[in-house]
């Protein structure tokens, strides 16, 4: 009976020492800095300020990918393989912020549904200067160098502006943001599609 007691005892130990076995096997990835900093989830909702935010650039490039990629043309444009360009979004708000991360996000989600774009006009100089340094510095083997005049135009350029009307009261501030885009065909400088998103923010003091 003593000896069956010993038994019985022994495995909740042999247990618990395997348990400390295989967690002193598993790996776990060094944590660095201070504290006060974690990661968060980039798709909430963020809602810190009424300043245009994350939540509202992927509000307005979800909105505007689904109404442009249902349009006729862009659907042809993808059958026929046909080239689109950006110009940056003009701001027209009374806050700073980089409105090329609302292209980019544009533009990137319009990839992923097969659109296919050129680079855009600020960033044409950085290809130019690329062009004629393999083509004209003498630095590169001319048979695996890239050559000059074979850039593909665009057909449609994609382009927009983002405005705001701001009130305040004593204990309140209300912003209104719209964001607008249109698609021109360049060569005729028709707009074949545009379309808007409205977002209201408001912040109690």
């Amino acid at each position: 009976m003593n000896a069956t007691l010993r038994t019985g005892r022994s495995i909740p130990l042999l247990t618990g020492l395997l348990i400390l076995a295989l967690a002193g096997c598993q790996t776990t990835s060094p944590t660095t800095g201070s504290s006060g900093v974690s990661y968060g989830d980039s798709k909430a909702v963020e809602t810190v300020t009424t300043d245009l935010g994350s939540t509202d650039i992927q509000m307005i490039s979800e909105k505007m990918t689904q109404s442009l990629i249902q349009h006729p043309v862009i659907q042809d444009l993808i059958k026929k393989r046909g080239l689109m360009m950006a110009s940056p979004v003009q701001n027209k708000t009374s806050e700073y912020f980089d409105t090329k991360l609302i292209t980019d996000t544009v533009l990137t989600q319009l990839q992923k549904n097969g659109v296919r774009y050129v680079i855009e006009a600020d960033n044409m100089q950085n290809q130019v200067d690329e062009l004629r340094r393999q083509s004209q510095s003498g630095l590169y083997d001319k048979s695996k160098s890239v050559r000059v005049g074979r850039m593909q135009g665009a057909k449609f350029r994609l382009d927009g502006s983002i405005s705001s009307i701001v009130k305040r009261g004593s204990d309140i501030k209300d912003v209104y943001y719209k964001m607008n885009l249109r698609l021109i065909e360049i060569e005729t400088g028709i707009v074949e599609w545009s379309d808007e998103k409205d977002i209201r923010k408001t912040a109690r003091r």
